[in-house]
């Protein structure tokens, strides 16, 4: 898999935003086929980092409703990167 297609987006959060501040560990949302080791060469690829640890999770779907219309969220995988002492991102700095 190429890194572009590994990758789909960073998370917004308030959550990943303190992870960055304090662990120095940045979450993108991925392509649920991918492994370990391809995030990791995807973020080294993509960012010109280095990548100490991959930490991944599957998201379940959630039911949701809006009035009489009855469905779910997508399931969708999670990567949270711890970058080795003194690297960063520049998407998630200052903001």
């Amino acid at each position: 898999m190429d890194s572009h297609q590994v990758i789909m987006e960073p998370v917004i959060s308030e959550k990943s935003y303190n992870l960055v501040e304090m662990e120095g560990q940045y979450t993108f949302r991925v392509d649920r086929r991918a492994n370990k080791f391809q995030i990791k060469q995807a973020i080294e690829d993509a960012f010109d980092v280095d990548v100490v640890r991959v930490n991944t999770m599957n998201i379940k779907r959630k039911p949701k409703r809006q009035g009489l219309t009855v469905g779910a969220t997508a399931q969708w995988k999670k990567a949270v990167v711890t970058l080795a002492e003194g690297d960063s991102i520049e998407l998630f700095e200052g903001v």
